[in-house]
């Protein structure tokens, strides 16, 4: 599939979507990528904000999530509660069952509280590697990502390149605020993780979420035993 859009044309693509109310822009942005933008969803506060507007406005963009074997209860619960409001199939894509097997066989079923690398490697099996096979064919990548969230998002761009995946990156809520998204999830009476409910900011896989605590960044509850500030798994580079 071709793109309509060239790397060039990244900047001034940036800015027509930067003019448009967010809705607008979402549709613009799937004309500009015909049949080829994607939405990745962990089900969380910001995720279920662009699921809303996909699917109240019936855009053209697939809507997948990536099942890590590892994910809270109450992660399910929401993602139930989401096919069901809406009436539009969520993709899964879980990892490679090998890869999984050999991991826990050979590394047991904690090793990423041992090291770096080896959580890591935990989540290149279980995440990376999964999305990989998401996002084959797409043009452009949708994601919940938000400047607030941590340090290393604080230059966090609408639209970018990802070198990555080879494919464009578009950020919607860049700019957005977490009191803008949980307005919007209750205006909208949208499903949300009822975790968000109990301090969990950023939720991922069970073993690797906490709760913040007052005055920490969204991200700290996130790999919590960890003390580098680069909260991240390899699916973004920020």
């Amino acid at each position: 599939m071709t793109s309509l859009v060239s790397p060039a044309d990244l900047t001034a693509l940036s800015g027509q979507l930067e003019q448009l109310p967010l809705p607008q822009a979402l549709l613009h942005l799937t004309e500009s990528f015909p049949g080829g933008t994607v939405l990745s969803t962990s089900f969380g506060q910001e995720d279920q904000v662009l699921t809303d507007m996909i699917m109240r406005f019936d855009l053209p963009v697939r809507v997948f999530t990536l099942d890590t074997g590892r994910l809270f209860e109450e992660t399910y619960k929401v993602f139930q509660r989401t096919v069901e409001r809406y009436g539009r199939k969520i993709e899964v894509y879980f990892p490679d069952a090998l890869a999984v097997e050999t991991l826990l066989r050979e590394r047991g079923p904690f090793s990423f509280y041992e090291s770096l690398d080896n959580r890591k490697e935990c989540c290149r099996i279980r995440k990376v590697e999964p999305l990989r096979r998401a996002l084959a064919g797409a043009q452009c990548w949708m994601t919940g990502l938000r400047t607030e969230q941590s340090e290393t998002r604080n230059q966090l761009p609408a639209l970018t390149w990802d070198e990555s995946f080879g494919l464009y990156k578009y950020n919607p809520l860049h700019h957005w605020s977490l009191s803008e998204v949980e307005d919007y999830l209750q205006h909208h009476r949208v499903p949300y993780n009822s975790l968000h409910d109990r301090g969990f900011v950023s939720i991922g896989c069970q073993p690797c979420t906490r709760a913040i605590r007052p005055g920490e960044d969204s991200r700290a509850g996130r790999w919590w035993w960890e003390h580098n500030t680069n909260k991240e798994c390899g699916l973004h580079d920020r």
